[in-house]
């Protein structure tokens, strides 16, 4: 079983996507993958998601998981769909206990202590700091990393390329969410391989 750790070290950039049209899911995701970008994050926000996460999960080299995913029935249709980690905005228990007793690698959101000592309670240390500009940016995760060492971030939430190397010269940020580098609708696989090898870029 592949752990989060290992996935959020896959690359700098977990894309977070928002697939409107089915038919959309697989050049995005061949894209993505071919421009060093192999982590795709689709988020339960559309009735097409689920339809492409299994679409996506047939492009060579794609490792595809399921994002604002809010409760266990959303858990088990993503599973149901493939999902090969789940991402959720926020952390309750139910819903931790669920993604522990299925074994799927889980990046639950946090964003305050308490939220994330309910996390290590669980057994949890590996989180999405999210909304990570409106929560306060980069001061706040640094104030809130520090009493808790063990832990390792994803900050997602207004990231963009001009403001993801300064997270990640963070250590405790193992990888930054970002949703410019997957704009909803067409696909121009072109333009969005080119797009997605300056965010791989940002890990060297």
């Amino acid at each position: 079983m592949t752990a989060i750790a290992d996935i959020m070290q896959t690359a700098p950039v977990i894309p977070v996507i928002v697939v409107d049209e089915v038919e959309h899911a697989v050049p995005l995701a061949r894209a993505l993958v071919a421009g060093g970008l192999p982590v795709l994050e689709v988020t339960l926000r559309t009735p097409a998601a689920l339809d492409a996460i299994r679409a996506m999960k047939q492009v060579d080299g794609a490792i595809v998981g399921a994002g604002t995913v809010t409760n266990q029935q959303e858990l088990a249709a993503a599973i149901d769909a493939g999902s090969e980690f789940i991402v959720s905005p926020g952390l309750t228990e139910p819903l931790g206990k669920a993604a522990i007793r299925e074994g799927i690698p889980f990046l639950p959101g946090i964003a305050n202590a308490g939220d994330i000592m309910r996390g290590l309670d669980l057994g949890l240390t590996h989180f999405k700091f999210f909304p990570a500009m409106a929560a306060g940016g980069l001061p706040a995760l640094k104030a809130l990393a520090a009493p808790f060492g063990q832990c390792r971030f994803c900050p997602t939430g207004g990231i963009t390329l001009e403001n993801a190397p300064e997270w990640l010269a963070f250590d405790p940020v193992l990888c930054v969410g970002g949703s410019w580098v997957a704009p909803r609708g067409a696909v121009d696989e072109a333009e969005v391989e080119k797009v997605a090898r300056q965010a791989a870029a940002l890990g060297n």
